[in-house]
C-alpha cells in the first residue's frame, strides 16, 4: 500500500458493524412494545400495560410487590 506524505501514523480505529447499537431486535434492547399486561410475580395479579410506563415502576395493588411485563415472566418460565 502506498505511503502518504502526512505526519500522522494512520492508526485509525473504525467502529465496525453494530457500533451504533444495530442488531438489537425485539427484547435485546429491553422494550416489549405497545400492548400486553403487567403481572405480579408474587400473587399473579394482572393489569393492562400503559404506554410509556414501565411495569417495574408499578407496585401490585394486591400485595405490594413490583410488577413485571407478562412476556418477561413467561420467557423465564420456559
Amino acid at each position: 500500500m502506498p505511503q502518504g506524505k502526512g505526519l500522522g501514523s494512520g492508526s485509525g480505529q473504525g467502529g465496525g458493524r453494530n457500533s451504533l447499537g444495530g442488531g438489537r431486535g425485539r427484547n435485546n434492547g429491553g422494550a416489549f412494545g405497545a400492548g400486553g399486561d403487567c403481572v405480579c410475580a408474587g400473587c399473579g395479579h394482572k393489569s393492562s400495560h400503559e404506554r410509556g410506563v414501565k411495569c417495574t415502576d408499578l407496585k401490585c395493588p394486591e400485595c405490594g410487590r413490583t410488577m413485571v411485563r407478562e412476556e418477561l415472566l413467561e420467557s423465564r418460565k420456559k
